[in-house]
């Protein structure tokens, strides 16, 4: 089964996804930011990656763009809660860094699955 790292600041966040996850089948790791996201990605890449965007250490878009340079193929879904901040939407922002889907917070299981699926290429 692929293996999801779910990269969040907050832990009942991560708690929340590693079930859903673990629930349909998927292995699951975690990082409590980008920074630390990034490193577990280099020493053994996931199948997806899962950011947030506003995070202390290392935000998302850094995060996106450091797994995009060491794997340009690896699917990156990003969420955020922030929504707009002045005039920074920070989604279309992930998006146009790389992401290849965006989530909006909270987060619905069934839009997340859905989500990894397609960006995985495995059946809806």
């Amino acid at each position: 089964m692929p293996t999801v790292l779910i990269i969040d600041d907050e832990a009942p966040v991560r708690k929340t996804l590693r079930m859903i996850l673990e629930k349909s089948g998927f292995k699951v790791r975690e990082a409590s930011n980008g920074r630390l996201g990034v490193e577990s990605f280099q020493g053994n890449a996931a199948d997806l990656v899962i950011t947030d965007i506003i995070m202390p250490e290392q935000e998302g878009i850094e995060t996106i763009m450091a797994i995009r340079t060491i794997n340009a193929d690896t699917p990156i879904i990003a969420m955020s809660g922030g929504g707009r901040v002045g005039n920074m939407n920070f989604l279309e922002m992930a998006q146009d860094m790389g992401a290849n889907a965006v989530l909006p917070k909270p987060i619905k299981p069934a839009n997340l699955l859905g989500a990894i699926r397609q960006s995985l290429g495995l059946p809806q």
